[in-house]
């Protein structure tokens, strides 16, 4: 392993040299450059992958889920944020969450798939959001489970819900 990791490093320095000499740079602008590159890419969203959750957000989903699994459908709908409550009426909502809950049952388990943090300067989304997706394993079948969240006042509100699974055709 070290010596891959030596011929690595190697091949990562000759690609660089070539590549500044071929273009006339010199190569710590063409390593500034790459690093200035890869910065500005995380400045726009970050995606954690299968990484842990900041605790508040994942407190929030938490939360969530359980309100979801008692059925306090109303209690979302009143603590959702506004992008949810003018997207749909309560009696949608709860008519959409009693559709997932008479076809797919309650949640058995969660394991997360990829949590993408946001800051938006305009949009549905304005501001810091979070896209976290779960593989979740419900009573009837699995599905993908995706809870977009958006923070108001330093406290994270559920913009968007969505489950995908072929248990609800």
């Amino acid at each position: 392993m070290g010596v891959e990791g030596g011929r690595m490093n190697q091949d990562r320095k000759s690609t660089l040299s070539a590549l500044s000499t071929s273009i006339g740079l010199p190569s710590f602008f063409i390593a500034s450059l790459v690093f200035v590159l890869s910065l500005a890419g995380l400045a726009c969203s970050t995606n954690l992958g299968s990484k842990s959750l900041p605790p508040d957000v994942e407190a929030t989903i938490s939360t969530l889920g359980d309100e979801i699994n008692a059925e306090r459908y109303d209690k979302i709908y009143n603590e959702a944020s506004e992008q949810w409550r003018q997207s749909s009426t309560l009696e949608e909502a709860t008519a959409n969450f009693k559709t997932l809950r008479a076809k797919l049952g309650p949640v058995e388990s969660r394991t997360l798939q990829s949590a993408t943090e946001q800051q938006n300067s305009g949009g549905a989304l304005k501001g810091r959001a979070y896209i976290v997706s779960y593989r979740t394993k419900f009573q009837n079948g699995e599905g993908m489970e995706t809870f977009t969240l958006v923070e108001k006042d330093g406290r994270w509100q559920l913009a968007r819900y969505f489950v995908n699974s072929t248990a609800l055709k």
